[in-house]
């Protein structure tokens, strides 16, 4: 973990520090440097900041409270993630107005329970620019319309919570913003909107990766997307609700296990997510046959590609309406 992290954050930061030198001359180089710090950006995202949050990451406290930081070093931030992710989102997994990763823009339709319309037929071919742009939505107004409604869900009740967090927020992004974009803009001998370019450029590789790797594990056919009864209690326990809505893909792949920290083990990390993931490869036949053991699902897609190709059939079957009435069985091999 420790070399991951280094490798990672020196992935990020090593070409800004470039760019920031003024020593870049050449667009095609300032390109190639924005995209290999999203790289990087990514790496942070999914091999450090999700395990600090987690509290995997170490079993000292003040080392996963200080690498959680790292998310808000790349523009987003800790606090927002901690809710939307470890509690919403892993309490309330494929849960339509519960999970909140399931809550889209009104073109986008992640669940067969939420409100179709027309556009939705289309959603599987435009849906990957949509992925490429979500970390560039992040930092500028996700995280401060997602601060609000949490405020108002009832998070963030401690004496003056909200406010120090929002004026956190702003001050990280500002920093953020200043290294990452302005810096070069002052130093680089290019006009303002190419470097604008560059940038976006940087986003999208991060957004269509982290986008991608999280979708496969929960939008897919085999999936569930359970609702509560009329008085609101689900029907299944916690853990069978975990095996239900989440997917495994690509489990011999040692080179995507690191490069993602793991999360193409979605399964042991919902069900165990206070595990590092460093772990998961480890724990994937105790978990497989305790699932077997218990009757539950264990789903696994062969490999990236093959995950990859079904969650875009599942995006092109939740954008035809009448997926409500389709049986599983025909949904699952679709």
């Amino acid at each position: 973990m420790v070399v991951k992290t280094i490798i990672m954050i020196a992935l990020f930061f090593v070409p800004l520090l470039t760019l920031a030198s003024g020593m870049v001359t050449e667009v095609w180089l300032l390109f190639l440097l924005y995209i290999l710090s999203g790289l990087g950006m990514a790496g942070i995202g999914m091999d450090v900041m999700h395990d600090a949050i987690h509290g995997s990451y170490s079993k000292n406290k003040k080392i996963n409270t200080l690498l959680s930081y790292t998310f808000n070093l790349i523009g987003a931030n800790a606090t927002v993630w901690k809710i939307q992710h470890n509690v919403l989102h892993h309490t309330f997994t494929n849960i339509e107005h519960a999970d909140d990763d399931l809550n889209a823009p009104f073109f986008l339709r992640f669940s067969p329970h939420a409100k179709h319309y027309w556009v939705h037929q289309f959603q599987h071919i435009y849906i990957w620019f949509f992925y490429g742009i979500s970390t560039i939505s992040w930092i500028t107004t996700k995280d401060f319309v997602r601060l609000k409604r949490y405020r108002d869900m009832g998070f963030l009740n401690e004496k003056n919570e909200y406010k120090k967090t929002l004026i956190s927020m702003i001050a990280w992004k500002l920093f953020y913003y200043s290294y990452a974009l302005v810096l070069p803009m002052v130093m680089l001998p290019f006009s303002w909107w190419i470097i604008l370019l560059a940038f976006i450029s940087m986003h999208f590789v991060t957004g269509l990766l982290v986008s991608i790797v999280f979708q496969i594990a929960h939008i897919m056919p085999a999936n569930e997307f359970p609702l509560p009864d009329a008085e609101g209690h689900m029907n299944d326990n916690w853990y069978a609700h975990q095996f239900a809505t989440t997917s495994n893909f690509s489990p011999n792949s040692k080179i995507l296990f690191w490069l993602i920290g793991g999360l193409n083990y979605q399964v042991e990390h919902h069900v165990l997510p206070d595990v590092c993931h460093v772990h998961y490869k480890n724990l994937t036949k105790i978990v497989s046959e305790t699932a077997q053991e218990y009757g539950m699902p264990y789903h696994v897609k062969k490999s990236f590609i093959h995950a990859i190709w079904d969650h875009t059939k599942m995006l092109r079957m939740l954008g035809k309406k009448e997926i409500l009435s389709i049986d599983k069985a025909v949904l699952t091999n679709f």
